[in-house]
């Protein structure tokens, strides 16, 4: 039988007891209706599980003993970096989740000229939270042991300013130059894929992509949706060069 796999976002040491936040062991004890002595598995983002056993379970609270750690291996050998056009609720949310149990490496939001949402200071660290909340629901699912990072949302500018130097650049682009077959890569390749928003880029926006050094991808003749096209992207690299096979 699968364990339940929670994120704990504390250290975590095999033989010690840790009290939960208030919203992990309400989902442990409320949601999935753990009981004292059942066994869960959590995880911090270190790269490994932790067996644990619920050792106490109250009305808010809930305690846990952590057993033994188990490293694991669930990351991509391609560091996929998707910067992508900040996309409306649910498609956001859908983005990153997908891209997660994809194996993506991190995922850096950004504002362009034709981005339909604009969020600025309370609300925007509330969407960010929910954003990074989004990606540990995914790597609980997925087995992951390791979470994506998520960054802060910035200008085009201020991205393109703050990428990996050495990272290959590709724009998804119908009549871009390059196609996966043609493409070839380093044993430790480190990718980033721009995707835009609902509007796509604007001209400007591709002159700021070209001059950072983007070239364009081809994925096949038909213009695809932003919450398509990045995941479309990912798979298709990892299927060519990474861990889908």
């Amino acid at each position: 039988m699968r364990l339940t796999r929670v994120h704990v976002p504390q250290p975590l040491v095999s033989g010690a007891e840790i009290t939960l936040p208030e919203g992990a062991a309400a989902h442990l004890t409320r949601v999935l209706r753990l009981g004292v002595g059942d066994a869960c598995i959590v995880f911090n983002g270190d790269g490994q599980d932790y067996a644990a056993t619920l050792v106490a379970a109250g009305k808010r609270d809930a305690r846990l003993r952590i057993g033994e750690a188990t490293r694991v291996d669930r990351e991509s050998p391609l560091r996929i970096t998707l910067l992508q056009g900040v996309a409306k609720g649910e498609k956001m949310d859908l983005i990153l989740q997908k891209a997660t149990e994809l194996g993506v490496h991190a995922i850096l939001p950004v504002w362009s000229q034709r981005s339909d949402v604009k969020l600025d200071g309370e609300r925007a660290a509330k969407r960010l939270d929910h954003w990074r909340n989004v990606v540990v629901s995914g790597c609980e699912q997925c087995g992951r042991a390791v979470v994506p990072e998520v960054a802060p949302p910035l200008s085009l500018a201020a991205a393109l300013a703050a990428l990996e130097p050495h990272a290959m650049r590709l724009l998804l682009d119908p009549e871009g130059t390059h196609s996966l077959r043609s493409m070839t890569l380093d044993d430790a390749a480190s990718i980033c894929i721009a995707v835009g928003p609902e509007g796509g880029w604007s001209p400007l926006d591709r002159e700021q992509l070209h001059a950072a050094r983007f070239d364009g991808l081809r994925l096949g003749p038909r213009i695809l949706r932003t919450e398509t096209a990045g995941l479309s992207a990912i798979s298709a690299l990892q299927a060519r060069f990474g861990d889908l096979v």
